[in-house]
């Protein structure tokens, strides 16, 4: 089954009232926190303003009990959940009007830097345009997931998605596997780079790729992509993809056990397999002064780049083969070879 309707007309404020049953954050949605202030004011003033918004898609549950319904809402954004967010966020007044405001119908008011208690209580004409404001929504009916990923990345074809939003809009058993791997508490209290696009993901699904494969495979996007559709492709033969995301928790409980809190090694995913890797092959004995010998490592670097730029003598030319490697970061070779000389260096 799949339907699509178009929703009668509700106001803005039908819909805030509705929050409670909306799932704001459905699997194969964006992270959140990705639009500016300025771009979520900029909405608010094209509403007041009269200009026309994009459509949103929400899933409606009502029509019965689907095992899609994890939320147990009667609604979930499919597509415009920056939109609702900014909506949402000025009828709480945690947004307010751009500096530059100014209400076409009477640019006389001053409006400007306003929230929507502000016009409520001073300009109740202007929030009343703004509450009352029809938003086009489409109404989706089905109890087939595949098909809500596939309307989230139909939708999305002309936007900039990353890789890893794509995929996680995806069906079969990695894209699930992945998002459980982001729940470990490495990914959620130990890496220090942004997960606003789903970093985190996209830096999971390298680790579950080298473990499943055993080796240090190249994890670029080609590969990553592959290796997903090997798991629709398996449908019921799925047990080697869960044995593998076992052994990949493993290795992460040791990781969260080396690595501080926000820790500054990880502030970016460049690294991250290399890491993974070297840690998955030594013994648990090195684990106690893994994390003080990646710092002088990584301090021998740069000291070393150091040296390298300003022409004096003394350049491990070892380091210097592990900065040229460091370009490709996602390159078999590339994985093989810094791990071979971290490996060296630690003994």
């Amino acid at each position: 089954m799949f339907e699509v309707h178009t929703f009668d007309p509700k106001t803005l404020s039908w819909w805030y009232d509705q929050l409670d049953n909306i799932d704001m954050d459905p699997p194969y949605q964006r992270r959140a926190q990705l639009w500016s202030e300025r771009d979520k004011a900029f909405l608010i003033d094209s509403i007041l303003n009269g200009y026309d918004v994009p459509k949103i898609y929400i899933a409606d549950f009502s029509f019965g009990r689907t095992q899609l319904n994890t939320s147990g809402r009667q609604y979930a954004v499919i597509d415009g959940k920056q939109r609702l967010g900014a909506i949402f966020d000025f009828f709480q007044s945690r947004l307010h009007l751009d500096a530059d405001f100014e209400w076409s119908a009477n640019p006389s008011l001053r409006l400007a830097g306003l929230s929507y208690n502000d016009l409520n209580r001073n300009y109740p004409k202007v929030a009343s345009r703004f509450a009352n404001f029809n938003l086009s929504v489409m109404r989706v009916i089905t109890d087939d997931e595949a098909k809500i990923n596939e309307l989230f990345v139909r939708l999305n074809r002309s936007k900039p998605l990353t890789g890893a939003e794509i995929r996680n809009a995806m069906g079969g058993v990695v894209p699930e596997l992945i998002r459980e791997l982001c729940k470990h508490e490495f990914f959620t209290s130990r890496i220090r780079f942004s997960t606003n696009r789903r970093q985190d993901q996209n830096a999971a699904a390298k680790l579950l790729l080298v473990e499943f494969r055993g080796t240090p495979v190249g994890t670029q996007k080609p590969n990553i992509d592959r290796f997903v559709i090997e798991g629709v492709k398996a449908q019921a033969g799925t047990a080697d993809f869960q044995r593998a995301a076992a052994r990949c928790m493993q290795v992460l409980d040791r990781m969260a056990s080396i690595f501080s809190a926000r820790d500054p090694l990880l502030s970016s995913a460049g690294p991250l397999t290399v890491y993974y890797w070297l840690i998955r092959e030594s013994p648990r004995s090195r684990d106690a002064h893994m994390r003080e010998f990646l710092v002088e490592f990584n301090r021998s670097r740069e000291h070393n780049q150091m040296l390298a730029r300003d022409g004096k003598s003394g350049v491990d030319p070892e380091l210097v083969t592990y900065e040229r490697l460091d370009r490709s970061t996602d390159n078999q070779g590339s994985i093989e070879g810094r791990v071979e000389i971290l490996r060296r260096r630690l003994g």
